[in-house]
């Protein structure tokens, strides 16, 4: 059954419930002092049941919120969490989620995606950093060696999203292959 882009009524629920999973995700990765994210989760779930665009809408709204409640520096990132939504979205329904190997190699395009958004962002208006402390240890190495503050930021950046993003695709596709089926086709229901 193919995908439908209307916005039914499970599709205006799972929004929330998506934005819930990652506020949870990077809540208690801060409070953890987990050098991850995991904020992404249900950007991730939620492009898988409901397309990019779900997904997309998903996790910049997270952003938002969690701009409003625990730090404005979120709310930019939203173009990031957009770019990770759609991506999931795309990459689903490019059948990159049909298996494990897959997923993976989907984990690692979403990687790259989210750090090719984010080093601008970071450049701008971090000279770099990612405020995580294994990228901006890998940061602060590459700038004693001489390195360009793109590259650094670059890799910086890379270093966390690899991990962080591998770690959230895996997730979110064990709780997609572990809802029901009547579940998952009702959110393409025409």
């Amino acid at each position: 059954m193919e995908k439908s882009s209307k916005f039914n009524t499970m599709v205006l629920v799972l929004i929330p419930v998506a934005v819930g999973i990652n506020y949870a995700g990077k809540f208690f990765a801060e409070l953890l002092k987990l050098p991850l994210w995991l904020d992404s989760i249900g950007t991730v779930l939620a492009a898988m049941l409901a397309g990019p665009v779900v997904g997309g809408i998903s996790g910049a709204i997270n952003n938002i919120i969690y701009g409003l409640t625990m730090g404005p520096v979120s709310f930019i990132y939203a173009l990031t969490s957009i770019g990770i939504g759609v991506a999931a979205g795309l990459l689903y329904k490019g059948k990159m989620f049909e298996n494990a190997l897959r997923a993976l190699i989907s984990g690692l395009i979403i990687a790259l995606v989210a750090t090719v958004i984010s080093v601008p962002i970071n450049v701008i208006f971090w000279e770099g950093q990612t405020g995580n402390v294994w990228g901006d240890a890998l940061f602060a190495f590459l700038r004693s060696k001489n390195v360009g503050i793109w590259p650094a930021s670059f890799f910086d950046e890379l270093v966390v999203d690899l991990v962080d993003k591998v770690l959230t695709v895996y997730i979110a596709f064990g709780i997609f292959k572990a809802l029901p089926k009547s579940l998952v086709s009702s959110f393409r229901e025409e």
